[in-house]
């Protein structure tokens, strides 16, 4: 269990390491510049994830005596538990973010948001609508278990795949050869 904690917590500190250079360098700050780091947000912190998935399960591997199995099921719980540390660890810090931190932030979204809808063409009355179901969403209660819930899901999604490159057949024990005296 330590080793999963142990690589769950890197993982949330890594994408939180993120959020706060697009905090530090402005694009927290502005509807337009939270738009423009959407993509480069979510592909490295998708990359963070990733990673410290991989790496967890690889570390729990190395745990596993060589001789005994590290299954997929073994591979894939070890990745699920890591995905599942990282995003409880991870919506504990968005929630400190954005309530604390950078407590603008919901602002910006829900102005970002109303943008990209008027953009779409969406009239007044259905922006409002689609705020007000934004503004439901953005409870602290309701991002804490939808943050575990996604992170978690998009998590195990990384772990079905790692966990099938990163098995491991158990090893039959090799004899060692006395030298002949």
């Amino acid at each position: 269990m330590k080793t999963p904690l142990t690589y769950g917590a890197y993982t949330a500190l890594g994408n939180a390491l993120l959020v706060l250079i697009a905090y530090f360098l402005g694009y927290h700050s502005d509807p337009a510049k939270l738009a423009s780091s959407q993509m480069v947000m979510t592909v490295a912190g998708l990359a963070v994830s990733i990673t410290g998935i991989t790496l967890g399960i690889r570390a729990r591997r190395t745990e596993i005596a060589p001789d005994v199995d590290f299954s997929y099921g073994r591979a894939l719980g070890a990745g699920v538990l890591v995905a599942l540390f990282a995003a409880l660890f991870g919506t504990v810090f968005q929630l400190l973010y954005q309530n604390f931190i950078n407590p603008d932030m919901i602002d910006v979204i829900m102005q970002q948001q109303a943008a990209a809808m008027e953009a779409k063409g969406l009239g007044s009355q259905q922006i409002e609508q689609a705020q007000k179901f934004m503004k439901m969403m953005f409870h602290p209660a309701i991002q804490f278990v939808t943050g575990i819930l996604f992170g978690t899901l998009w998590g195990v999604l990384v772990a079905l795949v790692a966990a099938a490159f990163l098995k491991r057949p158990a090893q039959a024990p090799t004899e060692e050869v006395a030298s002949g005296s």
